[in-house]
């Protein structure tokens, strides 16, 4: 794949909406170790952490695709969750100690999966799902229900 350092080199990246993109950059870097690649002004920033990225971006009116129907880009509301953002870590008790001294709201304590993960779920200053997850073991799939198709 080429490379474009206008865009971080991670496969999938998740756009996150926020009301405050500076604020938001700031909680993310400081509570969950991101750190900032680019900005644009008050817009838009890109996260990295490990090898995988997340773009930060402003509550908006916006046109999609060439649609004349308008889209509203805006954060989650509490207690409706649209989707998760999962991030692996190297150590994810340590991470959770650190996301809980910043104020992170803890939805899930860490904990040993069968699929051979520790995980803890957290929202973010926004209401954000996120899940950091530390493998612990090479479990196969059909030991816990799922099935290995690629």
């Amino acid at each position: 794949m080429p490379t474009n350092r206008s865009m971080p080199a991670a496969a999938v990246i998740p756009v996150l909406v926020y009301e405050d993109v500076s604020e938001a950059v700031e909680w993310l870097v400081d509570t969950f170790g991101f750190s900032e690649r680019v900005r644009n002004g008050d817009r838009m920033a890109e996260l990295t952490i490990g090898d995988g990225a997340v773009i930060v971006t402003e509550r908006r009116v916006t046109q999609v695709l060439d649609s004349p129907d308008a889209t509203v880009l805006r954060p989650p509301r509490r207690g409706v969750v649209s989707h998760a953002t999962v991030v692996r870590v190297d150590d994810v008790d340590a991470h959770y100690r650190k996301s809980r001294q910043t104020g992170a709201r803890i939805v899930q304590a860490p904990e040993d999966k069968p699929w051979g993960e520790r995980q803890y779920t957290v929202e973010d200053l926004a209401g954000h799902s996120w899940t950091f997850s530390q493998t612990i073991a090479d479990v196969d799939p059909s030991n816990w229900g799922g099935e290995l198709l690629g």
